[in-house]
């Protein structure tokens, strides 16, 4: 059992696996009460239809604990060792507020059907008895990988721009990150900043720094990114999504190698070595008057291509594994469990639209979900497995809701036979999605343009309805 004491060098934080791509992160304080549910003015928010308003209370004391607060679909904690619906498994609550169970980190919280783990994040402080390995491994074995990364040693060594070019998240920060490891600037330091994260004015002000007083909030002098990353390598990361004003700014510290402060009058010297990164192209945009053809040459020195992830099957478990052994640690799992053959097979025949980055948040979850010795495939996210966890049925959920799994088309059935409790307005809006996707005969991009919507958008509506992704017919 954890304690406080014991552990005061560790930052804890609470990860929730939901409806969405991703998991919700939540850093916890050092002590207290935290109220977790569906409103408003809890202090955890999870927005999912099994979850109630005011579902469970986490105390953060000498021992953590977690109590359930009277909600609909019940709190649980799966201690480690044990499998999903094992007669052992009966901690379940219904409607009986004030129970409550210790909680330790790496353990299992079901939250309704929505499930969460306590993980720690390590600090330079103190030691670990089994410190993890380096975050940075990188995975190369597909032919097409071996020969980019030998193309990037061979650039590395000069002091040539790299653009990079793929999709999001097939790894394109990991080659940048290479490049500047086998380049003789290896020494110094290695900055990244998203462009599509900041607004203009806050961009600007990040990467060349600002004068104390030239805008509000500007309370000191403070250099800008590629002031700091003097003698060392900055990448810029979705460049495309650059701002006009800061395109033309950019480009001239490309041409001359100096930059000049918000604020400021007087240039600076730089001395960086830039590579970009951009899932766009840049040949289009500079078509459409939304990106400098100048610009896009001074950067594009040398281009590299990382390929997709379905591209690199080769690569797949191995990443997945890498992924698992790093997550597990966060947990203070000292050994990873297995991948079992059946998960191994969906995990190589899944298309991965979302690329490594998508593996690494399927491994996440995996490793919460999976309290035994081997990663099967209900660990996996229901869009890999082609499963989805049982709902129980909230209370005052209606006959209507619960028959909405027999009266959908056959070409996009439901996973399993869920019960989930749909508003009226759900109710309308599920049927829409089936229909449209039996139109289409499974066409998710068709559907999606049909209804309206973003393609990423319909996959989120699919995940929170519990419909399996159909394939084209």
């Amino acid at each position: 059992m954890i304690t406080r004491d014991r552990d005061a060098h560790h930052k804890l934080e609470l990860v929730v696996f939901a409806a969405g791509d991703e998991a919700l992160v939540y850093a916890l304080p050092a002590s207290g009460k935290l109220i977790i549910g569906r409103a408003e003015d809890v202090d955890i928010r999870i927005d999912d239809a099994s979850v109630s308003r005011r579902h469970a209370a986490l105390h953060l004391d000498a021992a953590m604990r977690i109590e359930d607060l009277g909600s609909s679909n019940g709190t649980d904690v799966r201690r480690r060792g044990e499998r999903s619906g094992s007669a052992d498994n009966t901690r379940k609550v219904y409607r009986k507020p004030g129970l409550t169970f210790t909680v330790d980190v790496g353990e299992c919280i079901l939250i309704g059907t929505t499930v969460a783990t306590i993980r720690r994040l390590r600090s330079s402080r103190g030691s670990d008895p089994a410190p993890p390995p380096p975050s940075d491994r990188v995975v190369v074995q597909a032919p097409v990988m071996r020969e980019l990364y030998e193309n990037a040693r061979r650039i590395a060594r000069s002091d040539m721009r790299v653009l990079i070019l793929g999709e999001t998240g097939v790894g394109k920060e990991v080659l940048a990150r290479e490049i500047h490891k086998a380049s003789p600037r290896t020494k110094g330091p290695f900055l990244a900043v998203h462009c599509a994260a900041l607004n203009e004015s806050l961009l600007e002000s990040e990467l060349f720094g600002h004068r104390k007083g030239s805008f509000t909030g500007a309370t000191e002098d403070k250099p800008g990114l590629f002031e700091a990353a003097h003698g060392g390598t900055v990448f810029l990361d979705e460049i495309g999504e650059l701002p006009t004003a800061v395109q033309t700014k950019l480009l001239r510290a490309l041409e001359e190698g100096t930059i000049t402060r918000v604020g400021e009058q007087t240039p600076r010297k730089i001395d960086v070595r830039f590579i970009a990164a951009t899932n766009r192209d840049l040949e289009t945009e500079i078509e459409q008057g939304k990106f400098r053809r100048d610009l896009f040459f001074r950067l594009e020195g040398v281009s590299l291509t990382v390929p997709p992830l379905y591209e690199r099957v080769m690569e797949i478990i191995p990443l997945a594994r890498l992924f698992l052994d790093q997550e597990c640690r966060k947990l203070d799992r000292v050994e990873a469990p297995d991948i079992s053959a059946e998960a191994i097979r969906l995990l190589e025949e899944y298309a991965w639209p979302g690329n490594v980055r998508e593996l690494r948040n399927a491994m996440q979850r995996a490793s919460v979900f999976c309290t035994e010795e081997e990663v099967l495939p209900e660990h996996l996210p229901p869009r890999i497995s082609g499963r989805a966890p049982q709902i129980p049925p909230a209370k005052g959920s209606s006959p209507e809701a619960r028959s909405l799994a027999s009266r959908a088309p056959n070409a996009t059935q439901p996973i399993a036979e869920t019960e989930l409790p749909l508003s009226a307005e759900e109710q309308a809006e599920y049927q829409q999605i089936m229909e449209a996707l039996d139109r289409n005969a499974g066409n998710q991009t068709a559907a999606a343009k049909e209804l309206e919507i973003s393609r990423r958008t319909l996959v989120s509506r699919l995940e929170k309805y519990r419909i399996r992704r159909p394939r084209k017919k």
